[in-house]
């Protein structure tokens, strides 16, 4: 069986280090296990209980819920703006929250990873993220975690994926991700 790992990335920007980041892991997936980055964020209207109606829901937010349903876990990339969680990622988890008691976060294993330029690699957003897909339903995996600092300098003139260190970490954090996702079938 493959795992489906649905990776989620909070930042739009073209060349955005988290991004970076999510295709590196796409390239390290163990066997046994898919990330696929979820496009269209940028589509998707910001949450209102008044256009979530079964049957009408914009298809944008339809194809984000279409691809978390399919999904067995999920990789969240955060960036840090303003001491926070990026808007577009916080969006995305709030569609995937609802409708209420029908999360499509519910069970299923969540780890959040990322860089920022500052010198904790954005531990205040990605904590908060973790906060709020918990409140969403999704079984953070509190043990895995990957801050990147000086992600603007340290990523200015080389990919993540050609990072031996970064790429030692996201292996290791694939791995456990895949690993949890087969303890949580198991139970």
């Amino acid at each position: 069986m493959t795992v489906r790992i649905v990776a989620l990335v909070g930042s739009l920007r073209a060349g955005s280090t988290n991004r970076q980041l999510a295709e590196a892991a796409v390239k390290l997936a163990p066997e046994g296990a898919e990330i696929e980055i979820f496009e269209g964020l940028a589509d998707i209207p910001f949450y209102n209980e008044d256009i979530d109606v079964e049957g009408n829901v914009p298809a944008p937010a339809a194809k984000l819920r279409a691809a978390a349903n399919a999904a067995d876990a999920f990789l969240l990339f955060s960036p840090e703006y303003n001491g926070s969680i990026p808007g577009v990622l916080k969006n995305a988890i709030d569609w995937l929250s609802r409708p209420y008691g029908a999360s499509t976060f519910a069970g299923k294993p969540v780890a959040v990873v990322g860089t920022a330029f500052g010198q904790y690699g954005g531990v205040w957003a990605q904590d908060e993220a973790r906060k709020s897909v918990g409140l969403a339903g999704g079984k953070v995996v509190e043990e895995i975690k990957l801050s990147i600092p000086g992600s603007l300098t340290r990523f200015a003139e080389t990919h993540p994926s050609d990072d031996a260190e970064v790429v030692e970490q996201l292996t290791d954090v694939v791995g456990r991700l895949h690993g949890v996702v087969g303890q949580v079938s198991a139970v």
